[in-house]
């Protein structure tokens, strides 16, 4: 039997896998590699992990053996089938006390079923959200995990030692139970596809808007990336609008305009449903993507729809005021959208009873992952300063930001519409902004409608508790429906 000298083993050796090897191996612990097809290891050994302590198993049996104990294996092979296949070969070589990690972005149902699972088997399950993409696994990542929380004191360790760093303190924190680290990495995403639609809305104003070329879009998107909208999406965009091909033309307008997906933020979109979450900027991003692959019928569509009549709006006339305005609508659209992500993040919370830190969470993204910006120092404080804060809308500091980039925020939504340039995540960000400061909303006519047709009840401002029905055409009876559901 060999020795067992390997504080953890990495299970899939495809960019992410290799990465995060080499990082642990970087901070001083010794790591084993293996690969369902074990020439990969090989490959790896004597190419990227040559010359370092990295070791290599060529078989399950092999790689368990290499391992300390509590054994500890972290996962990173495609979420679904793959996951589950690659978990049901490994546990029966593992003992009780066991430790298994994974690290790919599985959708957290699966993972509250395998930490039961699990749990029931003796075995310890965590499921971890990582996030920065290949240079965050190599360099420093955003590391969300949950599950069970004995394993945790065996994981700290190696996971604060590998994380990105703001300051000072690690990128990773223990998050809560069964499929907690999951859900936060999905509503990440979630975010994630939230400001890259709000920067491509942007853009859109931009170039149809205003009519700036790429290098002149590059230089105000570097303009807004040294103030509050400070962030790795807004810097990356500067880099890609400025970047040029062979023929010295820029990429951007050459590539087709049809965005691929990969489910995270519909799984967020859903999970904002099931919990009865107004999450609604995420899901314009989502629907923003379903739209953008129906390229051919938007060709068809473009030849035969027409578009504003209007004349270009007044705001467009001074182009620096406008980029001025532009980026505080989108600062202001972003604060809802992180407003609307913490929401389902608590409702969760109150579900599953997890007891989610959401200051720590704040802290998690503000390195290493995508969606890392300064922003995030903000909403870090406002939980610190209240854990029970309900909506972010309502602290202080975003009440201010919000209410001092409102005229803006209104006049690039409206001007958008005026000239036909569609914005589904400014335009539903300010819509949420209204519909959630209003006492008294329209949906009272819902539930008279409702009433009307369904005998489904209603209830008056002046007695929440009872359920009221109205026998609206005087041919109705005094029957109802037996649940009355706001």
């Amino acid at each position: 039997m060999p020795e067992a000298t390997a504080d953890i083993a990495v299970v899939g050796l495809a960019v992410m896998g290799q990465n995060l090897i080499l990082n642990m191996n970087d901070h001083g612990f010794t790591v084993c590699a293996f690969n369902r097809t074990v020439a990969k290891v090989d490959t790896f050994l004597n190419n990227e992990a040559k010359g370092t302590k990295i070791i290599g198993a060529h078989s399950i049996e092999e790689m368990v053996s290499l391992l300390k104990r509590p054994r500890r294996v972290m996962l990173l092979v495609q979420a679904g089938t793959a996951v589950q296949s690659m978990i049901d070969q490994i546990v029966p070589h593992l003992e009780k006390g066991d430790i298994i990690i994974d690290g790919g972005n599985s959708e957290y149902h699966d993972s509250n079923r395998r930490h039961k699972e699990l749990n029931e088997k003796g075995i310890l399950f965590v499921g971890c959200g990582v996030s920065g993409g290949e240079e965050g696994a190599r360099f420093g990542p955003s590391l969300m995990p949950g599950g069970s929380p004995e394993a945790w004191p065996h994981l700290k360790d190696i996971f604060q030692s590998i994380a990105a760093k703001s300051d000072n303190e690690a990128c990773c924190d223990w998050l809560g139970e069964a499929g907690s680290g999951h859900f936060v990495k999905m509503v990440h995403n979630g975010i994630e596809y939230g400001d890259m639609q709000l920067i491509a809305e942007a853009y859109d104003l931009l170039l149809n808007g205003l009519g700036l070329s790429q290098d002149e879009m590059a230089n105000v998107f570097d303009e807004w990336n040294k103030g509050e909208l400070d962030s790795f999406l807004i810097e990356i965009t500067a880099n890609i609008l400025r970047y040029k091909d062979e023929s010295g033309e820029s990429v951007v307008p050459k590539i087709l305009d049809s965005a691929g997906q990969k489910g995270t933020g519909k799984w967020t979109g859903i999970s904002a449903l099931e919990y009865g979450q107004p999450v609604t900027l995420i899901a314009e991003a989502v629907f923003a993507r379903c739209l953008s692959a129906l390229k051919e019928q938007r060709v068809l569509a473009s030849k035969v729809l027409p578009g504003s009549p209007l004349p270009q709006p007044e705001a467009f006339k001074n182009k620096k005021d406008f980029i001025l305005k532009l980026g505080q609508a989108l600062y202001a659209s972003k604060i809802v959208s992180y407003a609307q992500g913490f929401m389902l993040l608590g409702e969760a919370s109150r579900v599953f009873n997890w007891k989610l830190n959401f200051g720590a969470i704040a802290l998690m993204w503000r390195g290493g992952c995508i969606i890392r910006s300064r922003f995030l120092g903000g909403i870090k404080k406002a939980f610190d300063t209240n854990p029970n804060l309900q909506n972010l809308l309502l602290d202080d500091f975003f009440k201010k930001a919000v209410s001092d980039a409102q005229e803006s925020w209104r006049v690039v939504v409206a001007s958008a519409a005026l000239s036909g340039i569609p914005t589904p995540a400014f335009s539903s960000a300010l819509a949420f902004y209204d519909g959630y400061r209003r006492p008294v909303g329209p949906a009272n006519l819902l539930q008279a409608q409702r009433d009307y047709f369904g005998a489904h009840t209603y209830k008056l401002l002046t007695d929440a508790e009872t359920s009221v029905h109205t026998n609206w055409t005087g041919r109705g009876g005094r029957v109802t429906s037996n649940a009355y559901q706001a």
